[in-house]
């Protein structure tokens, strides 16, 4: 019994390792090819792997994608959500804020090829499952983009007071995230998460697509004036 428990746990560990290792190589490939560059024949010759052996690990090439892209926002939820729940209310929305956001910038800057994978080019013919390819993860993304917007509404209030927001100016399936999770916020505060939001994706975006790279050599520097500036617009005083 125990030569077979051991060679099940090789073959199991085994398995676990080459899964592991398609993913980065068709990570990788993608930085260097673009979405289109994810298929299955290209990775098993990168690997030394035959067209035949590869499909041992992933049925088809939409089966990849769909585990990358829940693999890679679990990732970016679990990170957002540690820098969240490591501030209290207590400590006021700017450090709230700033952890998140800081958290987010640095999680995208270890995971470019990642980042690229849910917020930039779709891949070529990609068809996700019913739900969505990263629908628990995804939601827990969303919501914590709502929780900044919760943290600083009692501040931003007043700059809203004219808006003339409804519930349908926006997307049901968001609503159905958003509002069991905040149920007295009002329908410009959905507004405030996707203002934020804007400036967030906006920043990080385009220093991981290396567009800052010919305009600051301080690109940390230049997120936190953003997200300075950002809270400031909010009524929020920032920390120092």
């Amino acid at each position: 019994m125990g030569t077979v428990g051991n060679t099940k746990g090789r073959r199991e560990r085994l398995r676990a390792e080459t899964t592991a290792e398609i993913k980065q190589v068709a990570l990788e490939l993608m930085a260097a090819g673009g979405p289109d560059a994810i298929t299955l024949r290209a990775i098993a010759r990168e690997m030394g792997m035959t067209a035949n052996a590869i499909y041992g690990y992933f049925a088809t090439r939409d089966d990849l994608v769909t585990t990358l892209i829940n693999n890679v926002y679990t990732s970016l939820a679990d990170t957002v959500e540690a820098a969240w729940d490591a501030t209290t209310p207590a400590q006021g929305p700017a450090a709230r804020i700033q952890a998140w956001a800081g958290a987010f910038r640095d999680w995208a800057l270890a995971n470019p090829e990642g980042f690229r994978l849910i917020y930039g080019d779709p891949v070529p013919g990609y068809r996700p499952p019913e739900g969505g390819a990263a629908p628990d993860a995804a939601h827990r993304v969303c919501t914590g983009i709502t929780a900044l917007a919760a943290a600083a509404w009692p501040h931003a209030e007043p700059r809203y007071v004219d808006s003339d927001f409804e519930w349908s100016d926006f997307d049901p399936g968001l609503l159905d995230e958003v509002r069991p999770a905040f149920p007295d916020l009002p329908p410009a505060a959905v507004a405030l998460a996707l203002h934020i939001w804007s400036h967030l994706h906006g920043m990080v975006s385009l220093e991981i697509y290396g567009h800052l790279r010919s305009q600051t050599r301080s690109p940390d520097k230049l997120f936190r004036e953003e997200l300075t500036q950002l809270m400031r617009s909010l009524g929020v005083t920032p920390q120092s």
